[in-house]
C-alpha cells in the first residue's frame, strides 16, 4: 500500500533540508521512464486497467451446459472431445477448463459440464450461440451463466421497487462540430506521444488539444463520423471521446488484434487477427470479431483460413491482409457482406445471420461495392475464355437479391467501380476512362 504524505509534512522536511518550497517548479520535474517511485497516479489507472480483458478473475467467464447425454466412464473422453469441438469454436477453453462432474455411484456423468473461457465476452457468446443447439433428438443443451446461479438463488422473498437514478447527461462526443472557428481535429503519432490537434488554416499553426504518452501499443484511428478515436493494444480495442478529455468509452477484448474497422454509421467495430501456423503445412488461420460499439458485446465472429478472408483485397497497417468485408443499407448499417469463391455472402445485422440462410451464387465474381444509400450490390466478374465471355458488371438490389441492371464489357480484365455519393448513379472504370455510366434505380 502506497504510503499518503501531507503537504504539511513535505514542507516541513524542505526546511529542514533549506529549500524553498514555493521556488520548486513542478511541472519541470520528469521521473525516468516506467518509474514512479511508488507514487501511484490517475494516468496509470487508465494505461493499465486493460489487462482484465485477457484473463478475469471471478466466475463472469464460466458457463453451465445442462442435458448433456448421461455416459459410462469408456465413452467419457469421446463426449469431452465433442463438447471441446462445439464449445472452442467460440472461444479459447483455458487449459483444464472442461469439467463433466460424475456420479459417484454409477461412474456415469451426470449429465451437464462446466466450461471456462479466457474472458467473459467468449462465455456471453457460448451461451447466446448454443443455448437451445441440437446435440441429437434427446439432448438440447440449456447453457447458462455460473454467476447467473448465485443471481437466482439470492432473489429476495419480497418485492422492493427499483431505485431511479438521476439522469446526467453524458458529455456531447461530437462537440467538435460546434467549434465557433469551423475546425477540424487530427491527430498525430510520434515516439510514445499520441497528440490531438485543432487544424487552424488561418493562423497557419495547429492547436494542441490533447496529448498522451502510451496511448496505444499499434495505431490509432478515427471512427468514421469522428465520435470516436480508437486505440490497439494487445489484448484488444478501445474507443475514446469527449470535448478535449477524450475518456475511454468502451474496451473490445480480442488478443493480438491487428486491424480495426467501423461501420459507416458507427454502430459496429470490426477487430481482426491472423495467428501463423504451429506446423509449417498448416495455413494461416483468421479471427474477425463484430462488436456493438455503444455495449461492446460481441454480435457475430468468423474464424477460418486466411485465404477465405483475404479474396480479391489487402492494405491495412505493414502489410497485413485486411479482409474483402464491406458494409452496405447506408448509415444504417442494416448489412454487411464478403466475397469468397463464386460466391457473395450477405448478412443482416438485426440477427447477424446469412439472408436467406444462403450465399449468392455469383461465377468467377472478383469484386462488389455497395451503393452508399440504398442496399443495391454492384458485382463485377472479368472477362473469361480468351474474351468469349465478356466481363460483366450487375446490380443486384438486397435483401430480394433481384438483378436490377446488367452490363457486358468487352476487352476487359479488370475495373473499378466508383458510387455518387447520393447512390443515383453508378461509374465504371476501365484503363482509365469511364466505360459505362447507368443510372441505378433505372431498370429499363
Amino acid at each position: 500500500m502506497t504510503a499518503v504524505v501531507s503537504m504539511e509534512d513535505i514542507e516541513t522536511s524542505a526546511k529542514r533540508a533549506g529549500i524553498d518550497i514555493s521556488s520548486v517548479d513542478l511541472d519541470s520535474i520528469t521521473l525516468p521512464p516506467g518509474e514512479d517511485f511508488g507514487i501511484e497516479s490517475d494516468d496509470d489507472e487508465d494505461l493499465f486497467q486493460e489487462d482484465p480483458l485477457e484473463f478475469e478473475g471471478g466466475f463472469r467467464n464460466i458457463i453451465v451446459v445442462d442435458n448433456l447425454p448421461v455416459v459410462p466412464p469408456e465413452k467419457f473422453e469421446k463426449l469431452e472431445n465433442v463438447i471441446k469441438k462445439i464449445y472452442g469454436q467460440i472461444g479459447v477453453i483455458k487449459d483444464g477448463g472442461l469439467w463433466m462432474p460424475v456420479n459417484p455411484d454409477t461412474q456415469k456423468t451426470l449429465g451437464y459440464c462446466f466450461i471456462e473461457y479466457n474472458t467473459s465476452q467468449e462465455a456471453d457468446l457460448a451461451r447466446e450461440k448454443t443455448n437451445g443447439y441440437k446435440l441429437d433428438k434427446s439432448h438440447i443443451f440449456a447453457v447458462n451463466l455460473f454467476d447467473d446461479f448465485d443471481k437466482y438463488m439470492n432473489v429476495p422473498d419480497e418485492w422492493t421497487p427499483a431505485q431511479i437514478k438521476p439522469y446526467t447527461p453524458g458529455e456531447n462526443l461530437q462537440q467538435w462540430l460546434t467549434d465557433e472557428k469551423a475546425r477540424d481535429q487530427f491527430v498525430i503519432r510520434a515516439g510514445a506521444f499520441t497528440e490531438v490537434f485543432w487544424n487552424d488554416p488561418r493562423q497557419m499553426m495547429p492547436q494542441l488539444v490533447y496529448r498522451r504518452q502510451y496511448w496505444t501499443e499499434s495505431f490509432v484511428q478515427w471512427s468514421p463520423l469522428g465520435t470516436y478515436l480508437a486505440t490497439v493494444h494487445r489484448q484488444g480495442a478501445a474507443i475514446w471521446g469527449g470535448a478535449a478529455t477524450f475518456n475511454r468509452l468502451m474496451r473490445y477484448a480480442h488478443p493480438l488484434v491487428k486491424l480495426i474497422d467501423f461501420s459507416p454509421g458507427e454502430k459496429y467495430l470490426v477487430t481482426y487477427s491472423s495467428h501463423e501456423p504451429s506446423n509449417p503445412r498448416d495455413t494461416h488461420r483468421v479471427v474477425l470479431n463484430i462488436f456493438d460499439v455503444r455495449t461492446g458485446k460481441m454480435m457475430r465472429d468468423f474464424k477460418g483460413n486466411a485465404d477465405e478472408f483475404t479474396t480479391g483485397g489487402s492494405g491495412g497497417v505493414s502489410g497485413v491482409s485486411w479482409p474483402v468485408f464491406r458494409w452496405g443499407g447506408g448509415k444504417e448499417d442494416k448489412y454487411f457482406a464478403r466475397i469468397g469463391k463464386n460466391i457473395i455472402s450477405v448478412y443482416e445485422t438485426e440477427t447477424f445471420t446469412l439472408i436467406d440462410k444462403k450465399s449468392l451464387k455469383v461465377e468467377n465474381v472478383v469484386d462488389f461495392s455497395w451503393s452508399p444509400a440504398d442496399p443495391i450490390l454492384a458485382l463485377f466478374v472479368p472477362e473469361l475464355g480468351g474474351g468469349n465471355q465478356p466481363a460483366r458488371v450487375s446490380l443486384v438490389q438486397i435483401p430480394g437479391k433481384e438483378e436490377l441492371r446488367q452490363k457486358n464489357l468487352f476487352s476487359v480484365s479488370d475495373c473499378k467501380m466508383y458510387w455518387q455519393s447520393n447512390g443515383e448513379y453508378f461509374a465504371v472504370k476501365v484503363d482509365r476512362y469511364t466505360k459505362t455510366k447507368k443510372r441505378a434505380r433505372d431498370q429499363n
